[in-house]
């Protein structure tokens, strides 16, 4: 398994940005899909994006199309999740998560969890 570690997070005002990072360690990270979730207070954990182990594939919520972007730097081993246009709703922990083999938007598709960064969006 691959380790996660999510930063990033924080209050920001409706309409700003953030930027998510989650830092794997190991040097297989190469070949993991990479995806974020978030999980409102009181919600079930969602899906929120997700990109292939070579970076040509992305797939997002339908909630967050056109506004967050998902990319991934190998050299860094780091994968990245660009949010604008926040809205109140975008409000929840996200967590990073990884596998080696599935691709897919279900919570069963990822082995490997992060801890979670908080992003508070405030109207």
């Amino acid at each position: 398994q691959v380790q996660l570690d999510e930063s990033g997070g924080g209050l920001v005002q409706a309409g700003g940005s953030l930027r998510l990072s989650c830092a794997a360690s190991g040097r297989t990270f190469i070949r993991y899909v990479m995806g974020w979730f978030r999980q409102a207070p009181g919600k079930e954990r969602e899906f929120v994006a997700a990109i292939s182990s070579s970076g040509a594939s992305r797939t997002y919520a339908d909630s967050v199309k056109g506004r967050f972007t998902i990319s991934r730097d190998s050299a860094k081993n780091t994968v990245y999740l660009q949010m604008n246009n926040l809205k109140p709703e975008d409000t929840a922990v996200y967590y990073c998560a990884a596998d080696p083999t599935h691709w897919g938007t279900s919570r069963s598709d990822f082995g490997s969890w992060g801890q979670g960064t908080q992003v508070t969006v405030s109207s």
